[in-house]
């Protein structure tokens, strides 16, 4: 599990100067529950972001206690690529949950090798249902199987870690 540090914010408070102490600006929400503004630390957010991604969840320490969340959307400035806000879901750790995780294709595939064709990736992330607790940051799937041009994986071929 992941914990990042989340203080309260004023939503009128200055942005830039909040930016310039190293802190994005962020709101956690979630249903049935009212947002909030915090900030978070720029780096502690980035470290956590790219181990979690946005498929693990991140527990938020808040002057009002702890908060699990989900990381839901990040926007990145596209000229400095500088973080500009990040907002976290709130998740019960108790009901499953529908989230899109990233598919990583590990090995090497004979009729590439080969020189028989390329690697063609129709699909870069599967739907998955699974506890918060149980989602991986990514799904594994081995591409050694590909040995002549009609060869193909399907999803239902993937395997799935425990719990999901």
């Amino acid at each position: 599990m992941f914990t990042i540090q989340a203080k309260k914010r004023d939503p009128k408070s200055s942005i830039s100067y909040l930016r310039q102490q190293g802190e994005v600006p962020a709101v956690f929400y979630g249903p049935g529950k009212e947002t909030q503004s915090v900030t978070v630390p720029e780096k502690d957010f980035l470290k956590v972001w790219k181990e979690a991604g946005e498929s693990s969840p991140v527990t938020l320490e808040t002057g009002s206690g702890k908060v699990d969340t989900l990381i839901h959307e990040v926007q990145i400035d596209p000229v400095s690529g500088k973080l500009i806000h990040v907002d976290f879901f709130i998740v019960d750790m108790t009901k499953e949950i529908l989230v899109h995780v990233p598919i990583e294709f590990v090995g090497v595939s004979p009729a590439v090798k080969g020189g028989l064709g390329t690697l063609v990736k129709v699909l870069h992330e599967v739907e998955i249902k699974a506890l918060p607790k149980d989602l991986p940051h990514t799904i594994n799937v081995s591409i050694e199987s590909l040995v002549d041009l009609q060869s193909q994986i399907l999803v239902e071929q993937i395997t799935l870690p425990q719990g999901v």
